[in-house]
């Protein structure tokens, strides 16, 4: 049995419109693979040299300003496919957020193999296509939104895409309750925002019964239609 036979991503990842012939080609030149909260998977600037699909666990895509600074611009979860195929160099270093698990592929392997079927390709550019969208959501919310609206849209952003992983556990309709995996500094990194504002955004959230904090980690949604006017 392959490791694409027991993969409980494989509907939802890039490989999903492959065969079975083609998923052994394919399980042949990738490799299974944990990283550690804080383990780095790809560095910024770096040559690309590989690819993976996500399987368990979150991790960040980062960039670093010539000072240090750094700046999380995206949020790879199970099923995302994270590197650069087709390209010299990676423009974001990746680290897990959570312990994850990860189905590696060489970067010239992967290339070779996408070249050659057009149905993992197709994936590859709708992949490419919602990742645009996301991305410029994500200028809006920076660019125009007040830090009350940012930290809704972002607690909104985090059911749904948490739930879109749920997989056929998951029930009906968005998460209410999850895990964040970031801290509180790094939701305000993500938004802008320092962590005061964050901070205060939550309890007065909480304070008017839109969400609940079980834990420091831990968020519940309680009013979602309250949450998504809020959202702006």
């Amino acid at each position: 049995m392959s490791s694409c036979d027991t993969c409980v991503v494989r509907n939802r990842a890039i490989c999903a419109g492959l065969d079975n012939a083609e998923l052994v080609t394919l399980n042949a030149i990738g490799r299974r693979r944990t990283i550690a909260a804080g383990e780095p998977l790809i560095w910024e600037d770096d040559d690309s040299l590989l690819v993976a699909n996500v399987i368990d666990g979150v991790l960040k895509l980062v960039t670093s300003t010539e000072d240090g600074r750094e700046q999380i611009v995206g949020v790879a979860y199970p099923s995302d496919f994270i590197g650069r195929p087709f390209g010299q160099t990676t423009k974001a270093s990746v680290v897990a957020l959570t312990e994850a698990k990860v189905c590696v592929f060489a970067r010239r392997d992967f290339d070779r193999f996408a070249g050659e079927h057009p149905a993992l390709e197709h994936k590859l550019l709708e992949r490419t296509l919602a990742e645009l969208d996301r991305t410029r959501s994500w200028m809006m919310l920076l660019g125009r939104k007040n830090a009350a609206e940012k930290v809704a849209t972002f607690l909104l952003e985090m059911a749904d895409r948490l739930d879109d992983n749920r997989g056929c556990q998951a029930a009906a309709g968005p998460a209410t309750r999850f895990a964040l995996p970031f801290s509180r500094q790094q939701v305000a990194d993500v938004l802008g925002l320092t962590i005061e504002t964050v901070s205060r955004q939550f309890s007065r959230l909480k304070a008017d019964r839109v969400i609940d904090l079980p834990s420091r980690r831990d968020v519940e949604i309680l009013d979602r239609r309250a949450l998504t006017a809020q959202a702006g």
